[in-house]
């Protein structure tokens, strides 16, 4: 019977996540409204309060719950490529098909966070920013494996901020504008610049 209500409760707590996460990426973590995240998770208001105390809580809850969505579709994907430059190339990928595919009604959970959140001194603030430059890291760190293997000749804090610039600017262009045009730019926009600074650019796509 406890087990029972333990995963019942597990259930119900990933509901309310996924759905917060979701809605989010629209209306930003201030925009959660109880209500209508009961509505969309299916549960009452109530049960809020059996995984939260307050709504600052919750959405602390909600950026680790987009980071961990973040590595699930984004990085554990791109982990199947060989390591060096055609995973780094994989990583942008993998993110453009995250936009592309509607994971978000919102497109990007940080992407929102970033603009909510920049101006607003607090731990929400502090645990953006975390997950954020945990991702910028792991770019770093694929970049400088890259060149290590000698796949790159790169700076690779000057290299991951580059790529994370395309990454974003594929974010509102494909929303404002021609979606399909848009992620075709960003990813030919990596690319290019892959290739470049590759010597051995036949490890990546021609196109």
């Amino acid at each position: 019977m406890a087990d029972g209500r333990r995963v019942r409760g597990q259930r119900s707590r990933e509901a309310i996540l996924g759905s917060a996460v979701a809605l989010a990426s629209v209306d930003g973590l201030g925009g959660l409204s109880l209500g209508r995240l009961a509505e969309t998770a299916g549960v009452s208001k109530s049960g809020f309060f059996a995984h939260w105390r307050d709504k600052e809580e919750l959405q602390l809850d909600a950026v680790e719950w987009a980071a961990r969505q973040w590595v699930e579709h984004v990085i554990v994907p791109a982990s199947a490529a060989p390591k060096g430059v055609r995973r780094l190339f994989a990583l942008h990928e993998a993110r453009l098909a995250f936009y592309r595919d509607g994971v978000l009604p919102g497109g990007c959970f940080f992407f929102v966070a970033q603009v909510e959140f920049d101006d607003k001194p607090g731990p929400i603030k502090d645990r953006v920013a975390r997950a954020m430059n945990d991702w910028l890291g792991y770019l770093e760190h694929t970049v400088r494996e890259a060149v290590d293997r000698g796949e790159l000749r790169a700076d690779p804090a000057q290299l991951a901020y580059e790529i994370e610039a395309l990454g974003e600017a594929a974010v509102t262009h494909s929303r404002l504008r021609d979606g399909p045009t848009a992620f075709a730019h960003a990813r030919r926009a990596v690319l290019d610049r892959l290739r470049a600074l590759s010597p051995t650019p036949e490890l990546l796509p021609e196109d």
